[in-house]
């Protein structure tokens, strides 16, 4: 069980660092103490069910990927019409190809 603690320990640090925001600044955007994003980061610790959910909707990704389950993050489309949305998954679909083609 513990080893589950430190891989979303390691995805909690890794995804405030990407984000260039301090233990503190996420803890205030929480509303829970530093010492209680630091518990988390250092493994001793897991955030509630609800901290969890928080974290996704700051950071713009799925509480699976902050979990570990998906690789895939979230991206937030709304107020794009129809025809935006279809040329971002005709981006993506584009992207992958090329992923693949190189490998």
């Amino acid at each position: 069980m513990k080893q589950e603690f430190f891989f979303l320990a390691d995805r909690i640090r890794m995804i405030r660092e990407s984000h260039d925001m301090t233990q503190s600044q996420l803890a205030k955007e929480l509303h829970i103490t530093r010492s209680a994003v630091n518990g988390w980061e250092m493994g001793l610790s897991v955030p509630s069910t609800q901290c969890i959910v928080e974290i996704a909707k700051l950071f713009n990704i799925s509480t699976d990927y902050l979990l570990g389950m998906e690789h895939g993050a979230v991206l937030d489309i709304d107020g794009l019409n129809n025809n935006e949305v279809s040329i971002l998954i005709s981006l993506v679909k584009c992207l992958k190809a090329k992923d693949n083609d190189t490998k």
